[in-house]
């Protein structure tokens, strides 16, 4: 188990854990959590060996084997899947000394090196990787694509994926989702939940950690509190022990009087129905998020439109793509939508499907391809870029971005100096923040100021593009909160299923080259992405195995014989003779293809009635009373046995598969 017996850890003259205590035991699975600054990376460092406690004690089993993302952006020409192949460190142990062995002529030490080999996976060992690779969003053609020839995004995914292919008794995540779009966050979170060891993971995505963890373990004024629950149910622990101190409610009241006071005055009025009931879900959510609201850094509304155009948008066969060598490159066509005021609409789809592309040229940040895109009078767009950059000038400060947009925007809102750090403040740029060059600030810094820059623009349209990636929890509540608040149109693109729930009435699907509208809810369309990536993982089985089964017919050699041309007018016939004898050649043949195939199906399911058996023995012994050291092995076990069950099923899927093609 991990112990920490009053630990003390300091990041320079900053006491970040003061005498801190906190027992996490063998698989569990923590979600850490905390403030940004609290001291969450400086603990992974604790546990990852690279800082040592300034007092108390720590202790780690010094045999586990540890596994987590390096931050470092991978920089070489290694083909995607031998980069990460070689995050089984074990693996990649055993084949140099396997070389060695060869070179030496040591058959000894030859033979004890394949057995290892053998019991480390190495027969399966590219498939587990591809697998990994594939499920975290690349396409199959990719798979041995230079690493270099990725963006950073996606080498930050291969990152992911070495840490996952690295065998490991204790596994360390750092906001793993931050690269990820929604399909590849479901993967992940089924894979995390099949995970054996030990896992902490720090994340802002609240659904991410309701999924993975089973301990919460928060971080504040310098404690550690152990919460025996996913993150929800910290939540609501949390918020039980604050209302017991009376003091976590009181700042919410005014907030929730407001509140109801719209909707008891418009609840009734059809042009304000669809505001009323984005009010109606910030109440509900109120109660729930006001001690985490409490510690946020900062909390903020946008400002009331000053008009609301309706339609917003008028989209009739409309394509969206890029220009490329002054050629157009389509990746929606045919769209036509129109947005109403007042609709809060999610956008959905896999990455590289043009979510972004469609948003960035409803910002006019891109130009149309063909259709036509017709606005709505008066209307003023707020527009959150998924990279913060793309809106920010890293050399200026957050000042001098206000004093810019003041004066773009002319007359209508104060613009003194003096009033532009006020506002500033506001959004916690204070004192020689407002001076700080904005390429020196961190992700959620830039964020924040991209967001005190839109509210300032009083939008009627908001585009958000992955606006929580650099925001914590609290923060991604304030906004939320300020978003069901807003009196115009929503439209959201994010892997936040918390804030897309909270937020969205309607969604739409991009991908295939369409834009339609998704009939469902997020829990459906979880179902549809799972669906979606078995049906791929299926197609990509059964290229691999027609490639196998149909190889390329090598090249026919031309033969030129002298001889009259009228010996080359017919082809002699086959006798029935021959003819037999061929097709018992051709049964034989198909007879040594399928056995191996057969026995390896007969064994498959010898051992899933083996399983069965066990499985069914295991069940009926914990029905009665045990020791609970007897109860957790019998569990584990089962857990075991589940494991290799899937396996065998899909292992037993792709074998009856060969044997049809092969019929």
């Amino acid at each position: 188990m991990i112990n920490l017996k009053n630990v003390t850890l300091r990041r320079g003259t900053k006491v970040l854990l003061d005498q801190a205590s906190v027992t996490l035991n063998p698989g569990e699975k923590v979600g850490l959590v905390g403030r940004n600054g609290a001291g969450k990376s400086t603990l992974f460092a604790l546990f990852n060996g690279t800082l040592h406690e300034d007092g108390g004690d720590f202790e780690m089993p010094k045999a586990w084997r540890m596994a987590q993302v390096a931050q470092n952006m991978p920089e070489t020409d290694q083909p995607a899947s031998d980069f990460v192949l070689e995050g089984d460190t074990r693996l990649a142990e055993l084949r140099q000394r396997l070389i060695a062995a060869e070179e030496s002529g040591d058959g000894m030490e030859m033979a004890h090196v394949y057995t290892d080999l053998a019991d480390a996976g190495d027969h399966d060992a590219l498939p587990r990787a591809e697998a990994l690779i594939l499920g975290l969003g690349f396409r199959v053609d990719e798979l041995n694509n230079p690493v270099n020839s990725f963006s950073g995004g996606w080498r930050m995914r291969l990152q992911l994926a070495r840490a996952l292919m690295c065998p490991s008794d204790i596994l360390l995540l750092d906001e793993p989702t931050n690269h990820l779009d929604l399909d590849a966050l479901v993967w992940l979170e089924a894979w995390l939940q099949r995970y054996a060891g030990t896992m902490i993971v720090i994340s802002h995505d609240r659904e991410f950690l309701d999924a993975v963890t089973n301990v919460t373990l928060h971080i504040d004024h310098a404690k550690l509190t152990r919460y025996g629950s996913n993150y929800s149910g910290f939540e609501i622990l949390r918020a039980q022990q604050m209302e017991l101190q009376q003091a976590s409610f009181a700042k919410q009241q005014d907030k929730i009087a407001h509140l109801q006071k719209f909707i008891n005055r418009f609840k009734a009025q059809a042009s304000k129905a669809k505001q009323a009931q984005s009010r109606v879900k910030a109440l509900e959510r109120m109660e729930k998020v006001a001690p985490l609201l409490a510690d946020a850094e900062f909390t903020f509304g946008f400002k009331e439109p000053n008009n609301l155009p309706n339609p917003m948008l008028a989209i009739s066969e409309a394509s969206f793509g890029y220009i490329v060598d002054d050629e157009p490159k389509a990746i929606l066509q045919g769209v036509s939508k129109s947005v109403l005021a007042g609709q809060r609409i999610g956008i959905l789809g896999a990455n590289g499907q043009g979510k972004s592309t469609l948003v960035k040229t409803i910002a006019r940040t891109m130009p149309l391809l063909a259709g036509t895109l017709t606005e709505g009078k008066g209307l003023n767009i707020g527009y959150f870029a998924q990279q913060e950059l793309d809106v920010l000038h890293p050399q200026d400060n957050p000042l001098e971005h206000m004093i810019r947009l003041a004066k773009e925007l002319g007359s209508g809102e104060p613009s003194r100096e003096q009033d532009l750090r006020n506002y500033l403040g506001t959004f916690n740029f204070s004192g020689d923040m407002v001076k700080q060059a904005v390429g020196t600030m961190s992700g959620g810094e830039k964020a924040r100021l991209v967001l005190a820059m839109i509210v300032w623009q009083r939008p009627n349209l908001l585009l958000l593009d992955e606006p929580t990636n650099h925001l914590d929890l609290a923060t991604r509540e304030a906004l939320s909160m300020a978003l069901n608040e807003f009196e115009g149109t929503v439209m959201l693109v994010s892997h936040d299923r918390a804030l897309l729930r909270a937020v969205c009435d309607e969604f739409w699907m991009v991908g295939r080259g369409k834009v339609e509208p998704f009939d469902g809810d997020l829990d459906d369309y979880q179902k549809y992405l799972l669906e979606e990536s078995k049906r791929l993982r299926e197609v990509a089985k059964n290229s691999a195995k027609d490639a196998a089964a149909n190889p390329p017919a090598p090249p026919a050699q031309v033969v030129v014989v002298a001889a009259p041309v009228a010996a080359a007018a017919s082809t002699p016939a086959v006798s029935s003779g021959e003819q037999r004898k061929m097709d018992a050649q051709r049964r034989q043949q198909m007879a040594a293809q399928t056995r191996p195939l057969k026995k390896e199906l007969e064994q498959n399911e010898q051992r899933m009635a083996a399983i069965e058996k066990e499985k069914s023995a295991l069940e009926q012994q914990l029905s009665t009373p045990l020791p609970p050291a007897e109860i957790a092995e019998a569990g584990r076990r089962l857990k075991a046995l589940s494991d290799e069950v899937a396996v065998l099923e899909e292992r037993w899927l792709a074998l009856t598969a060969q044997l049809e093609a092969t019929a």
